[in-house]
């Protein structure tokens, strides 16, 4: 009787977690360079006195989807896609190097380039990209960064910098709880001329918003469907001890 109550138990309580992580993956659907967070569940053990009769269900985030997100044509100088597979390399907030594939670019009132979320973009040398005081921004397909000064002639474009473009394998990459992509042993990748960018884009998340849905109908399904099976066993108790009243 117990062994059904906590196989139950467990379940439900990792269906919520699946909730939450496909919940996330919904809300981001239309979210530039979103990578889908991937679940599954696995069953462990529990560990203690005693003979191992207990397995407790988890819920694990297996990583994300790697695939290419849909393109979206913008027409804007600062928005960039990534062509095929690489990365843009931004700042953490704790001063590390991170990567994303949303190329929603803008500068602040300081100089700064930065991503939709306020993340500075690194150039090839590691340090956030300034932007001097200029009339035109130019993001080349190389990554690339040209400006022309005020009051300037078109033909007096001056490179700056280079957008740090980086493509390490995918077994070494994890998603933190910010969304941004990092190498495992916390190193940072090295720059890759060959990752290039097309412009006036932007790549949109790759969740499709319809298995997000289905996947959310499921998930509530089996939630109840351990709810009910906690009934049932709550009900077996009941009538079990009656019948030994009785005898």
């Amino acid at each position: 009787m117990d062994h059904m109550l906590y196989v139950a138990m467990s379940g439900a309580k990792q269906m919520l977690l699946s909730q939450a992580i496909n919940t996330n993956n919904l809300v981001n659907a239309n979210t530039p360079g979103f990578r889908e967070d991937l679940a599954l569940f696995e069953s462990r053990p529990i560990t203690g006195s005693g003979l191992p009769t207990r397995v407790n269900v988890v819920s694990v985030q297996k990583g994300f989807n790697a695939d290419p997100g849909p393109l979206v044509e913008t027409g804007r100088d600062l928005d960039v896609a990534i062509e095929g597979e690489g990365w843009i390399a931004v700042q953490s907030p704790d001063g590390g190097e991170s990567y994303t594939r949303a190329g929603n670019l803008r500068v602040t009132s300081l100089g700064m380039l930065v991503t939709a979320d306020g993340s500075p973009v690194l150039g090839n040398s590691g340090a956030p990209i300034a932007i001097p005081p200029a009339q035109k921004v130019e993001i080349g397909n190389d990554g690339s960064i040209s400006v022309r000064p005020l009051g300037q002639t078109p033909q007096a474009l001056a490179v700056i910098d280079r957008i740090k473009l980086v493509n390490p394998d995918i077994g070494s990459l994890y998603k933190g709880d910010d969304g941004k992509i990092r190498l495992r042993d916390g190193e940072a990748a090295v720059p890759d001329a060959s990752v290039k960018l097309i412009k006036g884009s932007l790549e949109m998340s790759n969740v499709n918003a319809i298995d997000a849905m289905v996947n959310m109908i499921a998930i509530a399904r089996q939630y109840e469907m351990s709810v009910k099976l906690m009934n049932t066993a709550k009900e077996n108790d009941v009538a079990s001890s009656q019948m030994l009243k009785l005898a």
